[in-house]
């Protein structure tokens, strides 16, 4: 695929918040990356957020704007500001240059003007990639609308409240973090062990484009090994129109249709399948009325089928293929969730490239959507975890919540009212709909070691029809029901499956896997996030590199033992530190490589994988 997001990024107009420079510096900074002393008001993401569907004409709205934490009760806008806040970081994170607190009687609020106007014939949207949790958008005096939900897109057409004036953006913000039901995966109000600082507010992205009155809101792309792309293009007035689609592999036009948009198939003759071997990924031009938008779409199929010796094994285009992968996190000492430049966030998926995985864990977080674009370009598999709820972590109440008993028969869930089901549901089904056209993303993960895990059956029937295109791994080391294709143990810090809990047939009909292992710890001095407490990973800490690799070396080692008894997937636990887990192959601050990638690599080749 072309370079776009460069093109992209000279096309945008970028605007401050106050129509000149303020002053800013980040707050509280622990142990930096080499990123963080990068970043500025100036160039805080400004990269293109939206690799799947492009259109050149776009705002950034990243930057600094006004900022007012406020009781929880107050909904009338402040009249005065506390200060300024860098946008898309978090009001916890050191990059926002605040470093502040946000608790669940709080409100925090963002104000700034941006200097756009109505124009004939034309449509303004307001996107947010992410705000944690709730939020109320006004422009000028004008209610705009509300959201609610804290890890995904979610957009406002705000041209009925434009005149010929710049206007003034104003939004208010409530997180409950990890109180009640909502969802908020590793944050927690009180950090420790397993769980990190608490994340509250925008924390990706905010960008504005200008489109016709009759444009795309959305596509949905879906191949065969056969070079068959068939496209599902929604438009913004809920009807079908006439569409033309190009597809071109190096600036050369492979294939070309025309139908109704709902429904548009092309066909690309001999094509070149994507893999992490080899990523191919073709271009796509798509034409509705007087919108034009570009796209790509790699062409891949995802499958399963049984080895020689009877036991299931992923396949990608009808070949066998290993899933050997790292649980990543995707946290930052200085962002936190928000990874201090897309050039950082990048760096992480070129090291555990290079180190020879194929697979990435993405675990309890949806990253910006030009981290898949990037895993796409690089090859790099996706399991893509949904961010969860701590409600329910334990197998059922007076029963064992041990990591190994997790398969057992018979397992005993919480339940969840209703209306804390419809969001888990509301919450899941678009991280499906906004991630679905990566071709990198090869399995959805509803549910992790039982946290907020209900109603699993009917989850997993529902993810099983809803994408048929991918594998779903219903309970990731959690209550195994028998729905989805997967069964998954998890266990610290060697791994090893319980063959033994799937007699009877249990899990005859399921792929085996290691969702989780590993975790071996080794501390970094002047690399740790708070020296004075308890830092800690799985296992005895290792007290010197070379006892903590040879741990790491016995691990990969008993893997490829169990790989021969039929375990078709191992995911190590992890890329980096985190806060006071100390179980990375990168310090948190990434400076540190505790292995080199050739070193891994090297491991890995001698294991077989």
């Amino acid at each position: 695929m072309k370079e776009f997001l460069v093109t992209i990024f000279a096309l945008q107009t970028v605007l401050t918040a106050s129509g000149k420079e303020a002053q800013y510096e980040p707050a509280g900074l622990r142990i930096p990356t080499e990123w963080a002393g990068k970043v500025t008001p100036d160039n805080a993401w400004r990269e293109y957020p939206r690799p799947n569907l492009v259109r050149p004409q776009w705002q950034c709205l990243n930057g600094l704007w006004d900022y007012r934490v406020t009781s929880g009760t107050q909904t009338s806008r402040p009249d005065s500001w506390e200060g300024k806040i860098l946008v898309p970081f978090a009001i916890e994170s050191a990059l926002s240059g605040v470093k502040g607190v946000l608790t669940p009687d709080d409100a925090l609020w963002y104000q700034r003007q941006v200097d756009v106007s109505a124009k004939p014939g034309k449509r303004h949207l307001l996107h947010f990639e992410a705000v944690d949790y709730e939020c109320t958008l006004w422009i000028n005096d004008k209610k705009i609308g509300e959201h609610t939900g804290g890890n995904l897109p979610f957009s406002f057409d705000i041209t009925d409240a434009l005149g010929s004036e710049p206007v003034t953006l104003t939004l208010r913000v409530k997180d409950a973090s990890d109180l009640g039901y909502q969802l908020h995966g590793k944050q927690r109000l009180h950090p420790a062990a397993v769980f990190y600082t608490a994340v509250s507010g925008i924390w990706k992205t905010v960008w504005m484009e200008e489109v016709p009155e009759l444009h795309i809101t959305a596509l949905k792309l879906t191949t065969t090994m056969d070079g068959k792309v068939d496209l599902g293009i929604s438009l913004s007035d809920g009807k079908t129109a006439a569409a033309t689609v190009v597809a071109s592999l190096d600036g050369k036009e492979v294939a070309r249709a025309s139908g109704q948009s709902d429904s548009i198939s092309l066909t690309i003759p001999e094509p070149k399948l994507w893999s992490p071997a080899s990523p191919t990924l073709y271009d796509l031009k798509i034409e509705v009325g007087d919108d034009v938008v570009t796209s790509y779409t790699g062409v891949r199929e995802v499958g399963r089928e049984k080895d020689a010796d009877g036991h299931w094994r992923f396949t990608l285009n009808g070949k066998p293929i290993f899933h050997w992968g790292v649980l990543d996190q995707g946290w930052w000492p200085d962002g936190l969730l928000t990874p201090p430049s897309e050039e950082a966030m990048v760096s992480d998926i070129l090291f555990l490239k290079k180190a020879g995985y194929n697979t990435i864990r993405k675990h309890i977080k949806v990253e910006p959507r030009s981290y898949y674009y990037h895993c796409d370009k690089i090859g790099m598999l996706v399991w893509q975890d949904q961010v969860s709820n701590g409600i329910g972590r334990r197998r059922g109440e007076g029963t064992s919540s041990s990591l190994w008993t997790r398969l057992e028969p018979d397992p005993v869930e919480v339940i969840w009212p209703d209306e804390a089901h419809d969001q888990y549901m509301a919450e899941l089904k678009t991280m499906i709909d906004t991630l679905h056209n990566h071709p990198s993303i090869v399995q959805w993960v509803p549910f992790n070691e039982a946290w907020g895990q209900h109603r699993t059956p009917e989850v997993g029937k529902w993810a099983v029809d809803y994408d048929p295109t991918r594998h779903i791994n219903v309970a990731s080391g959690g209550n195994f029901f028998p729905v989805g294709h997967i069964v998954d143990a998890h266990l610290y810090p060697h791994p090893a499956f319980p063959f033994e809990q799937g007699e009877g047939g249990r899990f005859d009909d399921f792929v085996k896997v290691m969702g989780e292992f590993g975790g071996h710890g080794f501390p970094v001095p002047g690399h740790l996030w708070n020296p004075k407490e308890k830092n800690w990973g799985y296992g005895e800490l290792a007290k010197e590199k070379k006892a903590w690799l040879a741990r790491y070396r016995k691990s990969i080692d008993m893997l490829a033992g169990l790989r021969k008894q039929g375990i078709a997937a191992g995911i190590y636990t992890q890329t980096s530190d985190v806060e006071g887990e100390i179980n990375g192959i990168l310090t948190y601050d990434r400076k540190v490589k505790k292995a080199t990638a050739e070193t891994l690599a090297e491991i890995h080749r001698e294991a077989g994988f």
